[in-house]
């Protein structure tokens, strides 16, 4: 084959330059292999990988870009590639590549060297880094465009190595650190995600309603013990939501009514459910809590499928019973596959929410599953963890940035 080349272009940023550089190659008919551009604060970085011309017109090519180079202020740098790294950078295409998202209030210095470092170690290669969030004003007058939260993610490519124990070592760093990682395959069920399975209590909204009832029944205390029990998962659910349950035995309805009104739901989970249904995704609660709250919540949030326990009553009075069978995590597990089984998706496709123990079990089978501000035990054993921002955050695990939000949200004003 003819020589392989890589050309790289750097200098300030400015309309037109993509067109005239490729304007050249265009002229002498250069087959171009791979390209790539980015631009940083209007600092360009512009590479060509092209196949040049194995005759006369090869200095010729070269010495037109350092001219027109020189033109627009630029540097040029031409770098001769060996058929040895052409053919190792062709055989990489088929190696699985992954997709290491930060999330934090604020990415800094230490958080991306903390990263990096783990991501180096376990062989891989960094092949792009995108900022997801958008750009911050250093005015303290400017609160306006203040992002929500900051996120970066980081594209990698190399073989697969033992991913678990990077996850393990990203784990350390956001206990040491206030950040979160998630790592991800990118693979087509990334981007083709079409279901999203919440769980209520302490993950949709902000308490727990069986803890705001056991207030109102003046039992706050034991239930609340019972409660973070369960949530450690050092009792079995079932059980623990029986003995909760006869706690508030002759609890009035007319009780229900007001803490239904006051649900405080989550920071960023109206924005975020608002933008999944808006991409054609089906939102469903998968709740160990009570039908009465969730489907509360399912005309205010847009909620198309609810699944929680139903509170049993004989006079308007709670029996302290339970009325059915019990949403207990394998019950949702079996739900998460039961909806997407009716939707007509794999179960790759889903993406699970939950905080507490009884999460567990739809969250490991869900394509992607996010304890969020969950307990210990939960963090450990899930595949991703949200803890340092809102619920809209999974907005940046599914690669989508603010701007393209900012512009969605103006365009349906």
């Amino acid at each position: 084959m003819s020589e392989v080349v890589l050309i790289t272009i750097s200098g300030q940023d400015r309309r037109g330059l993509t067109s005239a550089l490729t304007g050249i190659l265009a002229n002498y008919d250069i087959n171009v292999l791979d390209i790539g551009q980015s631009v940083i604060h209007e600092s360009l970085t512009l590479g060509f990988l092209i196949e040049s011309p194995d005759d006369d017109k090869n200095c010729s090519v070269f010495k037109d870009i350092l001219f027109k180079a020189h033109e627009l202020n630029l540097n040029a740098r031409f770098t001769p590639i060996t058929k040895d790294e052409y053919q190792h950078w062709v055989n990489a295409q088929g190696q699985a590549k992954h997709i290491v998202t930060l999330l934090g209030r604020q990415i800094t210095a230490k958080h991306l060297s903390k990263v990096t470092e783990v991501v180096g170690e376990h062989g891989f290669n960094i092949e792009q880094i995108t900022r997801l969030s958008g750009r911050l004003s250093l005015s303290e007058d400017d609160q306006s465009s203040l992002p929500r939260g900051a996120s970066v993610q980081l594209t990698l490519s190399g073989d697969v190595q033992d991913v678990p124990s990077m996850h393990a070592r990203f784990l350390q760093i956001t206990q040491q650190l206030d950040l979160d990682v998630a790592v991800q395959e990118d693979n087509l069920y990334r981007r083709s995600r079409r279901l999203v399975c919440f769980d209520m209590d302490s993950t949709l909204i902000q308490v727990e309603v069986i803890d705001e009832l056991a207030k109102a029944a003046g039992v706050g205390e034991q239930v609340a013990a019972i409660t973070e029990s369960a949530m450690r998962g050092e009792i079995d659910f079932s059980e623990s939501f029986r003995q909760r349950m006869a706690l508030l035995k002759g609890l009035d309805e007319s009780v229900l009514q007001g803490i239904a009104e006051k649900l405080p739901v989550t920071e960023g989970a109206a924005r975020l459910i608002s933008h999944l249904r808006h991409f054609g995704y089906k939102v469903a609660i998968l709740s160990g809590g009570f039908t009465y709250f969730a489907d509360f919540l399912k005309e205010k949030l847009g909620v198309d499928y609810v699944y929680a326990n139903q509170l049993d009553f004989e006079n308007g009075k709670l029996t302290g019973k339970v009325k059915g069978d019990i949403v207990d995590g394998q019950m949702k597990a079996k739900l998460l596959q039961q909806i997407a089984q009716q939707e007509g998706i794999s179960t790759e496709q889903v993406i699970a929410v939950g905080d507490g123990a009884n999460d567990l079990p739809m969250l490991a089978i869900a394509g992607l599953g996010i304890a969020f501000h969950a307990k210990p035990l939960v963090k450990e054993q899930a595949k991703h963890s949200i803890a340092n921002l809102g619920l809209d955050a999974i907005l940046y695990l599914l690669g989508i940035r603010d701007r393209e939000l900012a512009e969605l949200e103006t365009s349906q004003k």
